[in-house]
């Protein structure tokens, strides 16, 4: 068994020389970065293989063949497109039946790429709120950097055009939704007090037309140490109703509908609901924990139940709670939508999807399975909530991805759309394996690898294992092409805290549970190697976010067993995470350091408190974004100067200039670090760096 390096470290700002790092946009902590920037792109983009590769990984994904994966409303299909010639994007439309066809024609609605070329910012679109019931008029969000924080404005489908005069408001992590066509639910965050700690609105107004946004009436506050507030009006069909959320934590909320007379009335279900969602006047949920209903229904995790919310609005009284669909062991409710008269629960099964269709009748409720293909990931990509159209995702680690379409509520299944082959997976098969954890906890996860793969290979294992996310199998061309086709294998690793088997699985992680998740990942590493797939120097490990967390902590507790880390956009100092916006809003997974008894399970883990100058690291390739709002880029810098300083020569820094957390925008720099990390760990898995 290995050691586990866990020493508790300090981490006040006077014992943190890197502290200056955390400067976003300053001067010097920019010098840094570019700095660091030219080294990296001089070691690996000067690499022979680079620019295939990164040709390869542009070509695959701006490749006009791609699936255009859209949703229906009300006749169209709609749908945002990048390809080589439209880089930022276009938000188009097609009739349903058009989009059915192999070549549909697509009526542009915004070209982003001429728009940014008007204005002088490079807009990434980030979503429209339409307004029912001909969904013209839109309240459009647009990243002026591919963050998070967006500014909105008002505009017409049809005209393509923005209102002169309409509604319109300043970039930032605010959201506004249509209350009727004069009146905007706006969930702000804009002055300070407006926001929450987090940095996320805490109060709900409704803003008039011809009015200004500083004058929004106030109709809902959240308080300043909670997650977030927010509203949105729900349809039931023909039914709206105005619903008001104060999100207290990632896992809990209090949930209240606004009635005619003014009142915010809380909707009387425990804090943990999940899943939740209005149907044929019943409200469907589920709960993270057991919960005993007033008339003695016991509500179950990966359960789902419902509620006559049309009695509880006329009486004020809770009465009896129905079972939708009853837990079943290792199956969990991956999300659930609804078409005017259908709903459909999607459902994995030991980490393979299939959805189920629920109907509601004075008799209650009735489940019908859908007929999807099986043995992969099952996804819906839409379900029309104003109409009866569905459609629904399939795809495994070696199948290409479709689109299943149904217009009458998953009744009948047409393959509509079917992605071409981006790689020869002939020779490669897909394998589940378990490994047995610290505490003997079985850890599924799967292996894609050549069939006749003889001795050990290049192999990256992947993982996450947080915030109730699950990993599911997914036909990548990319990692296929440039890693694959190579002869090398890829791993993916369930491992606890993430969402594969419901909030149990989730909930075993959480906060001074969090080494659960580090010893499953590092149990999966053993395990490749004990069956020969892979040795540690041919190991390399990846994650990102809470991932790059993952891999950080896999770094400095258990350098012997890898050849390769990847920390992408990574949460690295734990000590310090809640004091970098948003950081705050994931104390319910974390834990908070300013609480001793928690901050003393972060300082067991936390990476940037773990770097040992006397430690054999393996080579490292930290990224990040000077744009990403999410987690904070001083992560990243942080840690890799504190590994350079510690004499760790083979760690390599990379930060985008724009783009977000999610790396939004123009493909271009996405293909560019793409093709860096494949030649990273080939160098570095084979021996070559």
């Amino acid at each position: 068994m290995t050691k586990s390096n866990t020493k508790t470290r300090p981490n006040s700002a006077t014992e943190d020389p890197f502290l200056w790092l955390e400067d976003r946009t300053g001067k010097e902590t920019l010098d840094w970065v570019h700095r660091q920037n030219e080294i990296t792109v001089a070691e690996l983009q000067g690499d022979p293989s680079y620019q295939t590769c990164f040709q390869t990984a542009l070509d695959l994904m701006t490749a006009e063949d791609n699936i255009a994966v859209g949703s229906a409303l009300n006749g169209h299909v709609y749908n945002f497109w990048q390809d080589k010639t439209n880089v930022l994007g276009l938000w188009r439309r097609t009739p349903v039946a058009s989009y059915k066809t192999e070549k549909p024609e697509w009526e542009t609605i915004i070209d982003f790429d001429s728009l940014s070329a008007k204005e002088g910012v490079k807009w990434v679109f980030s979503g429209a709120s339409r307004l029912y019931p001909d969904f013209s008029r839109c309240l459009l969000s647009l990243s002026p950097d591919g963050g998070d924080a967006s500014e909105m404005r008002e505009f017409d489908i049809d005209s393509k055009s923005f209102f002169e005069g309409g509604f319109r408001a300043p970039a930032s992590k605010s959201s506004f939704n249509w209350l009727d066509k004069d009146t905007v639910i706006v969930s702000a965050a804009f002055e300070e007090d407006e926001k929450t700690q987090s940095g996320y609105p805490r109060v709900v107004k409704l803003w008039q037309r011809g009015t200004r946004l500083e004058d929004a009436t106030p109709i809902f506050e959240a308080q300043k140490q909670d997650l977030a507030a927010g509203g949105s009006l729900e349809f039931d069909g023909d039914k709206r109703h105005l619903l008001l959320t104060r999100t207290l934590d990632f896992f809990a909320s209090h949930s209240f509908l606004r009635l005619p007379s003014g009142e915010n009335r809380r909707i009387p279900l425990p804090d943990d609901v999940t899943d939740a969602v209005l149907f044929r006047d019943q409200f469907v949920f589920g709960v993270r924990s057991p919960w005993t209903a007033p008339d003695g229904t016991l509500c179950k995790p990966d359960g789902l139940y419902s509620l006559d919310f049309a009695r509880w609005i006329e009486t004020n009284v809770l009465g009896p709670v129905e079972t939708v669909h009853e837990p079943a062991d290792r199956v969990s409710i991956a999300g659930i939508a609804r078409t005017r008269n259908r709903l459909c629960i999607n459902l994995m099964d030991n980490v393979r999807g299939k959805v189920v269709a629920c109907d509601r009748s004075g008799n209650g409720w009735s489940l019908q399975p859908v007929a999807l293909p099986e043995n992969g990931s099952v996804g819906i990509s839409h379900a029309e909530r104003f109409g009866s159209s569905v459609s629904f995702s399939f795809t495994d680690f070696l199948t290409p991805s479709s689109i299943i379409w149904s217009d009458d509520n998953a009744a009948t299944l047409t393959t509509v759309k079917s992605q071409p082959a981006r790689f020869d997976a002939s020779s490669l098969v897909s394998e589940q394996f378990e490994a047995r954890s610290k505490d003997g906890t079985k850890i599924p996860y799967f292996v894609v690898r050549r069939r006749d793969q003889n001795g050990p290979v290049p192999t990256l294992l992947y993982g996450y294992g947080g915030f109730e996310v699950p990993l599911l199998p997914g036909y990548a061309g990319v990692r296929g092409r440039l890693w694959l086709e190579k002869g090398n294998a890829y791993v993916q690793a369930n491992i606890r805290g993430g969402g594969e088997f419901g909030p149990n699985w989730h909930q075993a992680a959480l906060k001074a549970n969090r080494q659960n998740a580090f010893d499953d990942f590092a149990a999966v590493a053993q395990d490749l190697v004990k069956r020969g797939i892979a040795t540690p120097a041919t190991l390399g490990i990846q994650g990102g976010s809470n991932g790059g967390l993952l891999t950080g902590v896999s770094l400095t507790q258990h350098p012997e067993l890898f050849g390769a880390v990847i920390i992408d956009v990574p949460l690295l100092d734990m000590l310090r995470y809640t004091e970098l916006p948003p950081g705050a809003s994931w104390m319910a997974e974390y834990g908070d350091p300013a609480k001793p008894e928690e901050a003393a399970s972060l300082a067991a883990y936390s990476p940037y408190q773990h770097v040992e100058p006397d430690a054999a690291y393996p080579p490292v390739l930290l990224t990040t974004s000077t744009a990403d709002d999410r987690v904070h880029p001083g992560h990243a810098r942080k840690m890799a100067a504190r590994l350079q300083a510690a004499g760790h020569a083979k760690t390599l820094f990379f930060e985008e200039t724009e783009g977000g957390h999610g790396g939004r925008g123009d493909r271009r720099p996405q293909a560019a670090q793409a093709a860096m990390k494949y030649v990273f760990l080939q160098r570095a898995l084979a021996g070559t760096a």
